[in-house]
């Protein structure tokens, strides 16, 4: 059926961009028109949610109409709409209607209120997503897939930080809020919590808080949190739209899980005297940050360790440069180590992302009150890249993957971890080291690795053609972003 569903709502996109509408401008109507189907759908029993939006907005009053009057109306739906204050006005900020021909709106409204949404169910409506950004990134190259984490991934994070009702989560990159979906998931499954009256209020309107800079990303988030029951239309919405790098907001959380935008440099462009546009590293002043760096991966981290609570906790995703890296990502690792316990990296494969060439990891520290002695005892590493291999058609990342890591990591108790690795069986993945091994590393380097690649030596057993084609193409892709940065140094 999911199948079915991206064939259909793609061939609307083939369709509209024929017609000259970019399939960003689609996506994003494509949203509107989803969110009022499905906030409609809401509205009815079983659910029976009091929704907010105008009566003469609702979707009845879109699915009534065709032609020029259709368009008319849509046009105005979506002017009022985004003047409304709170969560409503964040989601229709700005929005117009880019479907200029009333046929295909009339088509595309018709397509939608065909199915009943609702009853899909998060997966199928992810799997939807997932399926539409797979498609753009086979069809063009406009990078929409950087804003989305593989969900395996995600449910892995969640698994292993397991967050407690009554406490508050933020993703300071929050892109189409896929860490919020997967906690909001992990804290209402009754195998983990039964929870009360006053924790499901919580969790409404309380538990969340993103920030996000791209503004449509920030209202395809808005709108599946509020599809999720998290929030109201006419109160304040749980996520910015702001680079939350740009200040300390002041609050504090219990945890931190995100996987910041790819990329090393921060920038901004601006038009100098000539009417030229130019573009400069953006760098972050700030008196609580360890050091002063245009990489904008090891200001998430110094931001991450700010926002969090004494003991709370913070999972992140961050590509190889972070680990390796000196100058600016030296002083960051080694603060970290002090300040935090920095207990587990998890080394993620290649092909798992929408991005090509990306090199990544998942840190999971713990915040710590001030001491003179370093906070970290230990590192244990897991190494689940080295003779794995994904695709993001043939062989893609799923939950099953995890589960050993997720059992090694030992999310009940981390003090009973058992190393798989030992001098009798050298094929184990998941392995500690020590604080005094570690700051002994040039640059304090984190980049720890010790299996062997079997492709070098068993030829008997290589991956598909087509997997190695794609790992040659990562490979030569990271390459040549590690040169570039660099390059980029060697020109400061």
């Amino acid at each position: 059926m999911t199948n079915s569903l991206i064939s259909k709502v793609w061939s609307f996109c083939k369709v509209l961009r024929d017609d000259g509408i970019g399939y960003g401008d689609y996506l994003e109507q494509l949203t509107y028109l989803l969110f009022l189907k499905m906030a409609d759908e809401y509205s009815k029993p079983p659910y029976n949610r009091k929704i907010g939006i105008p009566k003469k907005y609702e979707w009845e009053t879109l699915r009534s109409k065709r032609g020029v009057e259709l368009e008319t109306h849509y046009i105005t739906l979506l002017r009022d709409l985004s003047q409304k204050t709170g969560m409503l006005g964040k989601i229709f900020a700005k929005s117009q209607n880019k479907i200029q021909d009333p046929a295909k709106l009339y088509r595309i409204v018709q397509m939608i209120d065909q199915e009943k949404w609702v009853t899909l169910g998060a997966d199928v409506k992810g799997d939807l997503y997932e399926g539409l950004l797979a498609k753009n990134a086979e069809d063009t190259k406009s990078g929409a897939g950087q804003y989305f984490t593989p969900r395996a991934l995600i449910k892995a994070m969640v698994e292993c930080i397991r967050p407690e009702p009554e406490k508050k989560i933020a993703d300071p990159a929050c892109g189409t809020g896929g860490f919020f979906l997967a906690v909001y998931d992990f804290l209402t499954n009754k195998k983990n919590y039964q929870l009360n009256k006053g924790q499901l209020q919580f969790l409404k309107y309380k538990t969340i808080k993103g920030w996000e800079i791209v503004p449509n990303t920030a209202r395809m988030c808005l709108m599946n949190l509020f599809l999720h029951n998290i929030g109201d239309l006419d109160n304040v919405a749980p996520v910015e739209r702001t680079d939350a790098l740009i200040a300390d907001s002041g609050e504090r959380f219990d945890y931190v899980l995100t996987n910041p935008p790819f990329g090393k440099k921060s920038s901004m462009t601006f038009t100098n005297e000539e009417g030229v546009q130019e573009s400069e590293d953006l760098v972050y002043n700030r008196q609580d940050f360890w050091t002063t760096t245009s990489n904008k991966q090891l200001n998430f981290v110094q931001h991450i360790h700010t926002m969090l609570k004494v003991d709370g906790k913070a999972a992140v995703v961050v590509p190889d440069n972070v680990l390796f890296e000196g100058g600016a990502g030296e002083t960051v690792r080694k603060n970290l180590l002090e300040t935090t316990n920095l207990h587990t990296i998890l080394r993620l494969p290649t092909g798992i992302f929408y991005k090509q060439g990306v090199k990544a990891n998942v840190i999971f520290f713990d915040n710590r009150p001030a001491s003179k002695a370093h906070q970290t005892k230990e590192v244990w590493i897991y190494d689940f890249r080295t003779n794995m291999h994904f695709t993001l058609k043939k062989n893609t990342l799923k939950y099953d993957d995890l589960k050993d890591f997720i059992a090694c990591y030992n999310p009940a108790n981390k003090h009973k971890r058992k190393e798989t690795w030992s001098e009798k069986n050298t094929e184990g993945c998941w392995r500690k080291f020590s604080y005094d091994g570690i700051v002994a590393r040039d640059k304090t380097s984190l980049d720890i690795f010790w299996l062997k690649d079997k492709s070098l030596t068993d030829l008997d057993n290589l991956p598909d053609p087509d997997e190695l084609a794609t790992e040659i193409i990562e490979n030569i892709e990271a390459g040549l972003e590690s040169f570039k940065g660099i390059i980029e140094t060697l020109n400061k």
